[in-house]
């Protein structure tokens, strides 16, 4: 109902500016309409300065490291040999697969290379007897060459072998399905005595969240005009050009510890429009999980010399947006002005107005374009920041006479 109520009196303010705007180009009264005395109000005293640049972003967390863990050799799914969602080390096994079809298989092939291995030794022997005797022309050049031809086959033949038992062996212990990396496992997406395919069944994921991801995205817009303000001077970026990471969490909590950026993408996702861009945020005690989501706020920029007021002081008009100022004289004067971004609960002024200027904040119904006001005692505080000294005043000699 509050809101309500301050929209509508804002709305009226406005088109009584709107009407009002070719009236200030006359003769200001000295006094208020009916004699009575000027409306009192509070103003904000316009000083540029540098404002941190602070940029939020919506974001999802993901382990610094993420793998899905898949059986390298097809079977039935023996046993599970971890703790569904606790930590597993490196190397550790995860899964047992049936190895019994493997050890016959690797029997097979050792059996094959010892016969591979004979069958060489022969072949070597024959030419080996062959060689005086070819060299005395007791045989034929063919006897020679079939007996030579005979070794190099059968010396192939052996190499291929002991690549089948090489092979053989990996399978066996592929049936042994081991963490890749340290981590945190998922739950087991496969039962025992299940038939798993190799490269294929999905048994468990890991992901390691001693360090963990922040992945956000900016819109191709956002990118040009972030572009252009580095480019005119209203924007500067860090030192080493990695902005500092802040999260709000889905409590609206504050995580305790801060990251860096370390990637932006170069490229423009056709799809959304979006470049994506990623931090890293330590998580020693695990509060941070994949797929959360979370608030980022990027500092370490600086707005050289930025104006800024608060949101309050603001009016839309038709097509551009208002403020009303007063001017030495004590009077009213709307100011068509251009906004940028947000800071906070002020708005950045990128034109408009300019430092020693005073704009009213408070009151701001009370007061009538080409009209004289009355400025508070207690004035708002310099903008654009909060928490600054207070507005200087103007002095008795610029102040309207009370009426």
């Amino acid at each position: 109902m509050h809101v309500s109520y301050s929209l509508a009196v804002r709305g009226i303010a406005v088109a009584f500016i709107l009407v009002a705007l070719g009236a200030c180009q006359k003769s200001a009264p000295t006094q208020a309409p009916g004699g009575m005395p000027p409306p009192e109000v509070t103003v904000a005293v316009v000083n540029p300065r540098d404002l941190p640049a602070n940029i939020e972003h919506v974001a999802q967390i993901s382990g610094i490291r993420e793998v899905e863990v898949r059986p390298r050799v097809s079977g039935i799914l023996e046993k599970w040999n971890f703790t569904e969602g606790g930590k597993v080390a490196a190397g550790q096994s995860l899964f047992t697969i049936d190895a019994a079809p493997y050890r016959a298989a690797l029997s097979r092939a050792e059996a094959d290379l010892v016969s591979a291995q004979a069958s060489f030794d022969q072949a070597k022997r024959n030419a080996a007897r062959l060689k005086p005797l070819y060299d005395a022309k007791a045989v034929s050049q063919k006897e020679y060459d079939d007996a030579t031809s005979g070794e190099q086959i059968t010396g192939a033949s052996v190499k291929a072998a002991q690549a089948a038992v090489t092979e053989a062996r990996l399978n066996l212990l592929y049936t042994r399905v081991e963490a890749p990396i340290s981590g945190i496992t998922s739950r087991a997406m496969q039962s025992e005595g299940s038939l798993v395919q190799a490269q294929q069944t999905l048994l468990t994921k890991i992901s390691q969240i001693d360090q963990v991801y922040v992945i956000f995205s900016f819109t191709e817009a956002e990118h040009l005009k972030f572009t252009r303000a580095m480019a005119d001077g209203t924007l500067r970026l860090p030192k080493d050009g990695k902005f500092d990471v802040t999260l709000k969490l889905a409590d609206g909590s504050e995580y305790a510890r801060q990251g860096k950026v370390n990637f932006t993408d170069v490229r423009v996702d056709p799809a959304t429009g979006t470049i994506e861009a990623r931090a890293v945020v330590a998580n020693p005690q695990g509060l941070l999980r994949p797929g959360q989501f979370a608030r980022v706020t990027l500092a370490g920029g600086m707005r050289p010399g930025a104006i800024a007021i608060p949101q309050r002081a603001v009016l839309e008009g038709p097509g551009t947006k208002i403020v009303l100022t007063v001017n030495a004289q004590g009077i009213v004067e709307p100011r068509p002005v251009q906004v940028g971004d947000w800071s906070g609960e002020d708005w950045i002024i990128l034109g408009g107005l300019k430092g020693g200027d005073q704009v009213i904040v408070d009151g701001i119904v009370k007061a009538r374009p080409g009209s004289p006001v009355r400025i508070a005692q207690a004035p708002a505080p310099n903008f654009p920041q909060s928490g600054q000294a207070p507005a200087v005043q103007p002095d008795a000699a610029q102040r309207p006479a009370k009426q």
